[in-house]
């Protein structure tokens, strides 16, 4: 690990150096790989040193510890070095997820659909606490969301909902999220306090960027206008500015009702069938992926299920890996870290293993 670490720093000075260079601003694309680059080695590099400086003040201590004689003294050096010794694993782990290597898509925009499944309005409560979930994991790794098309649930949560997440390394730990997530809890509607399992599904997509070029013939897409339903202020049930766009060739429906202007709305159904025509495109280069997204998208059946959020038990469960943590209430407030994090790991293992 330590010569791969080495080379890495190497680089990073490298990459330093051409960031400053001034010609580098010429070339914007060539400057956004690099700048990503940058924060990635420097990641890296700041975890790398963590680590080091831990190991030194652990091996001062004990040796501080083992002629100390002042037992107040000797105490204070004995739960450094506990701190340290729990610490120092974390730490490691965390350089470690580090290393797999960046991907050119980590830091794309990327799509996210939540539907409702199985459960009805508690699914639909569900898909309304994972959006706050995940808007609030946003907000702690600094990403940007934009809302492109919801349908709202009578009594609160969302039907669907569907939105763009933007930033560094956002698709990187969003897209594994992925498939169907199943929750267990007391519905507030249940009067015999009886643990009830509902289920959502979540799609993840890549939003195409100016490399990945998506050509819609005008002629092959029929364009519907309607009345908005829903929430939504004075506007809505009084014009036609809803839009439903159908992509003939592959039967791809998407529709957005949110602006008050038709043009505006078109314009976000159509950032998402871009999208969805795409991810169909990689499916037909790569059977992988196919296979991939069948499970993403699911029927939002319980058994199909990617994960488990046990409410009374504050438990949640990535049946991928094997991972369980009993912090659901800080997962649920955008502590998703320790959730994300692994499954990069864990799928990066398993791409080495099949190649």
């Amino acid at each position: 690990m330590e010569q791969k670490i080495e080379k890495m720093l190497q680089r990073l000075a490298e990459v330093e150096a051409a960031l400053g260079d001034p010609g580098v601003f010429e070339d914007q694309k060539k400057y956004r790989q690099l700048s990503q680059e940058h924060s990635y080695l420097s990641d890296v590099k700041h975890a790398w040193e963590e680590i080091n400086l831990s190991k030194k003040h652990l091996e001062e201590n004990r040796a501080l510890l083992h002629d100390e004689k002042d037992p107040d003294f000797a105490q204070v050096l004995q739960e450094d070095i506990a701190s340290l010794s729990e610490k120092l694993p974390h730490l490691e782990s965390t350089l470690e997820n580090l290393l797999v290597p960046p991907d050119p898509n980590d830091s794309r925009n990327c799509i996210m659909e939540l539907r409702a499944g199985t459960g009805g309005d508690e699914a639909a409560l569900f898909v309304g606490d994972c959006v706050r979930m995940y808007k609030m994991y946003a907000d702690r790794m600094g990403w940007k969301y934009e809302l492109l098309s919801c349908t709202e649930s009578e009594i609160g949560g969302y039907k669907e909902y569907v939105m763009v997440l933007s930033g560094q390394n956002a698709y990187r730990f969003l897209k594994h999220e992925g498939g169907t997530h199943r929750v267990q809890r007391v519905p507030d509607t249940e009067a015999q306090g009886r643990v009830h399992t509902s289920a959502i599904t979540v799609a993840v997509l890549l939003e195409p960027d100016e490399d990945t070029e998506v050509v819609i013939d005008e002629k092959e897409l029929r364009v519907d206008t309607y009345r908005s339903s829903g929430a939504g202020g004075q506007h809505v049930n009084t014009t036609d500015s809803a839009v439903r766009l159908t992509h003939l060739p592959t039967g791809i429906v998407v529709y957005c009702q949110e602006e008050r202007s038709q043009h505006k709305n078109k314009e976000r159904a159509m950032r998402l069938l871009k999208a969805k025509i795409a991810d169909t495109e990689r499916e037909k280069k790569q059977q992988a992926i196919a296979s991939t997204r069948a499970l993403q998208v699911g029927s939002g059946d319980r058994s199909e299920r990617i994960r488990t959020y046990n409410f009374p038990q504050n438990r949640l469960t990535d049946h991928r890996i094997n991972l369980t943590k009993y912090n659901l209430h800080l997962i649920m407030d955008g502590q998703l870290e320790d959730v994300c994090t692994p499954l990069v790991a864990y799928f990066h293992q398993q791409q080495l293993a099949s190649t």
